[in-house]
């Protein structure tokens, strides 16, 4: 079976998801991202591999979140993008955070790899 299937990259986004539950992201995010990968947040900071490995250690979990319109878009034999909308809440935030997410991923021996990933907020 190819690796960049939508329900394999949906299972690494909610396994990701699952990891900033667990105050675990900066492991798995280090381990999911290609040494070049950059990650695009939604206040417009632009984040390399050890910096996002970083700041996840020091982020607060989240305490719960959603996946929907889920959308794969192949961009080559190796590459490709999936997209979704995530609601995540924290405790003690008035509000969801709501978002637009896109997490392009490539092939890296067999195994999908995050190369970029980006948020558009909904919210604001």
């Amino acid at each position: 079976m190819h690796p960049l299937t939508v329900e394999n990259l949906l299972a690494l986004e909610r396994a990701g998801w699952d990891s900033l539950c667990t105050s675990t992201g900066a492991n798995f995010y280090g381990d999911l991202m290609t040494a070049d990968a950059v990650m695009i947040l939604v206040n417009g900071m632009v984040l390399d591999r050890a910096t996002v490995a970083a700041s996840l250690d020091e982020s607060p979990p989240w305490s719960g979140y959603d996946l929907t319109d889920v959308r794969l878009v192949p961009i080559d034999d190796a590459t490709a993008a999936l997209l979704y909308r995530a609601t995540a809440t924290r405790d003690g935030d008035e509000h969801p955070f709501v978002a637009r997410m896109a997490s392009t991923y490539t092939v890296v021996a067999g195994e999908p790899r995050l190369v970029l990933y980006q948020q558009t907020t909904v919210t604001h």
